[in-house]
């Protein structure tokens, strides 16, 4: 499925939770879906656990 596909329904589940569920639903939505984005580039194997414990090399 294309990305802008993937985009375009995620756009409309955000619109109905938040026109149906108000703000807080919104949110709630928005949190889940980007959960669910991070689990889903771990399962590709496009990010390992590391990548957010790991301290950033600092060129000074």
């Amino acid at each position: 499925m294309r990305m802008t596909v993937v985009g375009l329904f995620a756009g409309m589940a955000l619109a109905f939770a938040g026109y149906f569920g108000g703000f807080g639903a919104f949110l709630l939505v928005a949190a889940l879906g980007a959960i669910g984005c991070v689990v889903g580039r771990f399962l590709e194997g496009d990010l390992e656990p590391g990548d957010f414990f790991r301290p950033r090399d600092r060129d000074k």
